[in-house]
């Protein structure tokens, strides 16, 4: 989006004078006066369901067409998108006290876990943060590291073997949770158990993509019966690790003893110990519900399933789009090479490697800003507002388009190109815009609600991609057809794989 499809002074409602700071006057006074966004006409009765449903991406370049802010109507809701990384970072930090998550999430959470982390609000999202946060800790995820590199190695074997191309998502996927697996939560998903989180993540992505969302609730939708279906094993599978956790926490696992102290230092192990935390507490839904720590008993389950999905599906996205990138730009691929070569000197990375690994990381970075594994974060008035200078209200969806703004060139020089260097001092292309915005790149959220595994996420990626790079070489195969979803899907990409020679 240029200064030129920027809807500033093309007649319609602007609000130049004032993004973050409320101009002098009551804040009544303020918000009363405001102007609304710029709104997009759709059709009687669907509004814009068509265009949103059909083409995320498309539609909302058409939207912020015009403007940083602009409101449009689908699916039964009204949605004002926010292009305005000024905005962006007042409703994610420094006024975050004025949003919250909003009914349109709450929603969401409903299908995938109601009292997980990610959903929750307030006092009860506080306590729950505090209780789980000890898990990623620089130390504790700079632990993580040698087991990242060999599930990494152990995926290089696979794709040197293959014959043929590789199904860079599935396997990206199956990779992330298998890390997810033997890293932070300390659990079996090899065979059967990990088709089952597998299965899972694809039925909650169709039964929650827009094309499903828009298909009214007394309509039979085939995404809806694979998706109860998938949830009541994903509940079975979710049981039985709790239990044989517990069982192996108190001695009572078949064959044996509990073999640590407790219930273990992993994240799984640190919501049991939760648990028995908040036992001591209030445990229903009264004032003093979340006045202690700990998690409750009944939100055990939401939890897990959370970490689950969120924990391994979107790191899998990115590292699906940054192998694609790389195997499409030769260029980037010799270089992120000699790197490997200089610093690895043949040898597998390490967690000591990663300073070093600064076109790594670039490569890494770039391709999060390109294709962000969530397009969009959403959120909602708690009172009538003001967003960029517009007025906004309660029940309104505030639709913040990471998409969007990582793409918009008057943060980023040539935006749509895949250009790592961007991210260096390089000398054939230099540095972006030094004065872009801290929020013209947000792929992990921002403020108090920002991503609680962004730390592993990131040392995810530059390890892996530095151990798959390392031994082989890439080449695309077939197309790439990115479909907002819950995340934003690449579809069946593929790629051959080969040893470097």
């Amino acid at each position: 989006m240029s200064d030129a499809t920027n809807a500033r002074g093309n007649g319609e409602a602007s609000a130049e004078d004032s993004t973050t700071d409320p101009p002098a006057g009551s804040a009544g006074d303020r918000v009363a006066d405001a102007p609304r966004p710029p709104h997009v006409d759709g059709l009687p009765f669907v509004g814009s369901t068509l265009g949103f449903v059909r083409d995320g991406l498309a539609f909302g370049d058409r939207v912020l067409e015009r403007g940083d802010v602009a409101s449009y109507d689908a699916i039964g809701e009204r949605f004002v998108a926010v292009a305005d990384p000024d905005a962006v970072e007042a409703i994610l930090v420094s006024r975050n006290d004025e949003f919250r998550k909003g009914d349109f999430e709450t929603e969401f959470g409903e299908v995938l876990a109601p009292e997980g982390l990610a959903f929750t609000e307030g006092d009860r999202w506080r306590r729950q943060r505090q209780a789980l946060q000890g898990s990623f800790t620089p130390a504790k995820v700079q632990g993580f590291a040698d087991a990242i590199v060999d599930r990494a190695n152990a995926l290089a074997d696979d794709w040197a073997a293959a014959d043929g191309d590789v199904a860079l998502r599935e396997d990206s996927s199956r990779f992330a949770l298998d890390v997810l697996a033997r890293t932070l939560l300390d659990v079996d998903l090899d065979g059967d158990r990990g088709d089952v989180v597998a299965t899972a993540v694809d039925a909650i992505s169709d039964y929650a993509s827009p094309t499903a969302m828009a298909v009214p609730d007394w309509l039979p939708h085939p995404a809806r019966r694979r998706y109860r279906r998938a949830m009541a094993d994903l509940d079975e599978l979710v049981d039985a690790l709790v239990a044989e956790r517990r069982a192996r926490a108190t001695g009572n696992e078949a064959g044996g003893e509990a073999d640590a102290p407790g219930y273990g230092e992993d994240l799984l192990g640190a919501m049991l110990a939760a648990v028995d935390e908040a036992d001591g507490g209030e445990s229903d839904d009264g004032p003093d519900a979340d006045a202690t720590g700990g998690i409750r008993e009944d939100e055990l389950r939401d939890q897990l399933v959370t970490f689950l999905f969120a924990g391994h599906e979107t790191t899998a996205t990115a590292l699906t789009y940054a192998v694609w990138l790389v195997a499409g730009h030769p260029r980037v691929g010799e270089r992120l090479r000699d790197e490997l070569e200089g610093v690895l000197d043949e040898g597998r990375p390490s967690f000591a490697d990663v300073p070093r690994l600064s076109y790594t990381e670039a490569v890494v970075e770039e391709a999060l800003r390109l294709y962000p594994p969530v397009a969009a974060l959403y959120r909602e008035a708690i009172a009538p507002t003001t967003v960029a200078g517009f007025r906004v209200d309660p029940g309104e969806v505030l639709q913040l388009s990471t998409y969007h703004v990582h793409r918009d060139d008057r943060w980023w020089i040539a935006p749509t190109e895949f250009r790592p260097e961007r991210w260096l001092d390089d000398a054939d292309f230099g540095r972006d815009a030094a004065d872009r915005p801290e929020y013209a790149f947000f792929p992990f959220g921002g403020g108090p609600r920002h991503c609680i595994g962004m730390r592993f996420a990131r040392l995810e990626l530059r390890l892996a991609l530095a151990t798959l790079a390392s031994r082989l070489a890439f080449e695309q195969a077939g197309g790439f057809d990115p479909t907002v979803k819950i995340a934003l899907d690449p579809g069946d990409v593929r790629v051959r794989a080969g040893e470097r020679r």
